[in-house]
């Protein structure tokens, strides 16, 4: 056998042919992770934009003034205002003697109501009744003259014809005469002036009152007028009591005559009386910046007393347009008081206002604002017109969220 009959036989590996299907599904994905990436990338630069648009906005945010506002208070206008006062009687009359002497008897002590010209006491004066005994006389003195003046006069006139006397003699006795006439005259009035005195030797009741003082007893030495000493009486009307009460300056306007108050003592815990606003001093006080007024409260039944310590309860008149804004919202300046308002938009508008009165932390504004009004309590320096604002409090623009942000989304 030959040699190549005996080479082994080659045997033959199969063919496997690559399906179609592969390098199709290679060229859909790599098209696939371009399409991702492309997205990727432009949501990538979106976000970007995004935040950098909330950056700028959050940014610009931060740089509008915040401010606090509030609106005008019409419940906060004080209506009322409590006053200290003192109760004094309507009429009040020291009774003084008017003739030197001893008390000889009083009829009236306190508290005892009297008449008008009934006896509270009666004086002993023995000087005054010398006084009119000499006056007397001396009247007597006086009328006797001037009948002898007289009767001269009527004589010598008779003689006047028959030429016995001279004219110049008749003029004489007719001045004579007058002269002596005049004295009967003067000596007249001077004992009507001690009648009169005579008459105060008796204390009587000046009006219908209540004794409300008496410094005097039997026996005590008075001298005439008020000598500097206490009042030998005190009479007091007290049907009706004037009230006192000093009211500050801000208030004198909201109260007129005729205003109706409410009084209370601390002797009626719970109690209210009526009284009525008669007559102001129209003049402030330097010292203590008040008007004082005067009220008038009826007191037929007694209750109330002179001198009682009472608490006041005025009533203030006033527009029922006005509001209350802080005092710290207004705005002086070169075009007057102003005050700045917020709209609903967060812009400035500045509204000319009128105070009606100044209350110390508050004002009480009469026209210029609305009570929808938004006004910035604490205005900046140089707001003006037309500026934007934001008010504090109210949901603002959040700060744009950072990468540290998304790390830590429990921090900052």
């Amino acid at each position: 056998m030959s040699p190549e009959e005996t080479t082994e036989p080659k045997i033959l590996e199969p063919k496997i042919s690559e399906p179609k299907t592969s390098r199709r599904g290679l060229r859909l994905a790599g098209f696939a992770a371009a399409a991702i990436a492309v997205v990727v990338v432009v949501v990538g630069i979106t976000s970007r934009k995004v935040a950098d648009a909330k950056l700028s906005q959050w940014t610009a945010d931060q740089a509008v003034p915040v401010v606090a506002v509030a609106s005008p208070d019409t419940r906060g206008r004080v209506t009322a205002i409590d006053l200290p006062g003192r109760l004094e009687a309507y009429s009040q009359a020291q009774i003084f003697a008017r003739v030197s002497g001893y008390i000889k008897s009083w009829d009236a002590d306190i508290g005892t109501p009297v008449k008008t010209g009934q006896l509270l006491a009666e004086i002993d004066a023995p000087d005054l009744d010398q006084q009119i005994m000499q006056a007397q006389a001396d009247l007597a003195s006086a009328q006797a003259n001037a009948l002898l003046s007289k009767t001269t006069l009527d004589r010598g006139q008779s003689l006047i014809p028959s030429g016995a006397i001279s004219r110049q003699d008749l003029d004489q006795r007719t001045a004579d005469a007058g002269n002596k006439q005049g004295l009967v005259k003067s000596q007249q009035a001077n004992l009507d002036r001690l009648r009169v005195l005579e008459k105060y030797k008796r204390i009587e009741a000046p009006f219908d009152g209540l004794v409300t003082a008496r410094a005097t007893d039997v026996g005590s030495l008075i001298n005439a007028g008020s000598g500097g000493g206490p009042a030998l009486f005190v009479v007091s009307d007290v049907s009706k009591l004037r009230v006192y009460v000093n009211v500050p300056q801000n208030y004198v306007p909201g109260i007129k005559i005729g205003t109706k108050a409410r009084l209370s003592v601390p002797e009626y815990p719970g109690r209210n009386f009526t009284a009525t606003v008669e007559a102001s001093a129209q003049a402030v006080d330097v010292a203590s910046g008040t008007t004082r007024m005067q009220l008038i409260v009826d007191n037929s039944n007694g209750e109330l007393m002179t001198g009682a310590f009472a608490n006041v309860r005025l009533e203030l008149a006033g527009p029922s347009s006005v509001v209350n804004i802080p005092a710290s919202a207004l705005i002086f300046d070169q075009n007057g008081l102003r005050v700045a308002t917020v709209s609903a938009d967060g812009r400035v508008a500045l509204k000319t206002v009128t105070i009606s009165r100044d209350l110390g932390k508050d004002l009480e504004i009469a026209t210029g604002l609305d009570v929808n009004d938004r006004v910035i309590t604490t205005p900046p320096d140089g707001i003006a017109p037309g500026d934007q604002v934001r008010i504090a409090g109210e949901s603002k623009p959040g700060a744009p969220e950072t990468a540290s942000n998304k790390r830590n989304p429990d921090k900052g």
